[in-house]
């Protein structure tokens, strides 16, 4: 019923000016519109919302992320504009902060709430 639908991602932040200078400038999401309590990105078919919150405390896991097609440049470009990938102790990632799995190479980062974004690279079929 719902597989060809687009998805809505929901995050939270309890600094909107901040959150909108991480994903447009540095993420390069589009804002298309703004409110005194959300903030609303287009990112390929589906729109990310981002709330704003009094306070917020973290998910430990991966809440949001995105399939690329070439995960090195991602990360070499992202670094650039001064994204720091997260190491995991335990996991087995390679110095960028990349992890392999069967399947596909996975790096994590944050935005400025503590918010664990992912980018993902599949591995050709």
């Amino acid at each position: 019923m719902l597989a060809d639908k687009p998805v809505i991602g929901f995050l939270a932040t309890t600094d909107p000016d901040r959150a909108r200078g991480f994903f447009a400038d540095t993420l390069g999401l589009k804002l298309i519109s703004e409110d005194p309590l959300t903030l609303v990105f287009r990112t390929a078919a589906n729109t990310l919302r981002i709330s704003t919150v009094e306070a917020l405390v973290p998910a430990s896991h991966t809440v949001l992320g995105w399939l690329v097609e070439d995960l090195d440049k991602t990360v070499v470009e992202l670094r650039l504009r001064g994204v720091e990938f997260t190491i995991y102790p335990g996991l087995e990632q390679n110095e960028a902060g990349i992890c392999r799995f069967p399947g596909a190479r996975v790096a994590w980062f944050r935005d400025p709430d503590g918010n664990t974004l992912s980018l993902t690279q599949l591995d050709p079929a």
